[in-house]
């Protein structure tokens, strides 16, 4: 994690008010978590840190592109993602960071680490389908075409209904004798 020293804030020497942190980031930012969905990573991170007298508020906010294999067909596309997320800090007497949205710190604390934050905002801002926009507008025929021929088959034939094990038409007849 000493890769990640630019994702310190440090906060003990900000004058009050609002300062931006801009950061670019590619695929190596997520193989320091072990984290490899993405082929390939494009993404534009900006934080906005508020210092109060008593607490800070950050705002996290990224733009980009992840590419990735769809869900559907396995060809692989660049998804478009986005994303925001609020952090507020305060301070206390012991470390606590259980809750998503609030970061307690220890008092004589003068910087933290944003990179969890980013990591994990990123990551959930990408959707659970991941579907190439050439299946959602038919632009990609030849594997439209190839799913559908794979595609199992509606209704049974008449040669399936007859192949019934004689011992399960048996079972069936128990369920109807009530």
């Amino acid at each position: 994690m000493n890769d990640l020293k630019e994702f310190l804030v440090p906060f003990a020497g900000l004058k009050l008010g609002k300062h931006q942190f801009d950061y670019q980031l590619d695929n190596t930012f997520f193989k320091h978590f072990d984290y490899d969905e993405f082929n390939d990573a494009s993404i534009k991170v900006d934080i906005v840190l508020e210092k109060k007298s008593t607490m800070l508020e950050l705002d996290f906010k990224h733009k980009g592109t992840v590419n990735v294999p769809c869900d559907v067909s396995g060809e692989e596309f660049d998804l478009p993602i986005k994303g925001k997320f609020k952090l507020l800090v305060k301070f206390g007497d012991v470390f606590n960071d259980e809750n998503e949205e609030l970061l307690i710190l220890p008092h004589g604390e003068f910087q933290f680490s944003v990179a969890q934050y980013v990591y994990e905002t990123i990551v959930l801002s990408v959707p659970l389908r991941r579907v190439h926009p050439g299946i959602k507008d038919g632009s990609l025929k030849e594997v439209i075409e190839k799913l559908e021929s794979l595609a199992p088959k509606e209704g049974k034939t008449e040669e399936q209904k007859d192949d019934i094990d004689p011992r399960w038409e048996n079972l069936k007849k128990l369920l109807t004798d009530k």
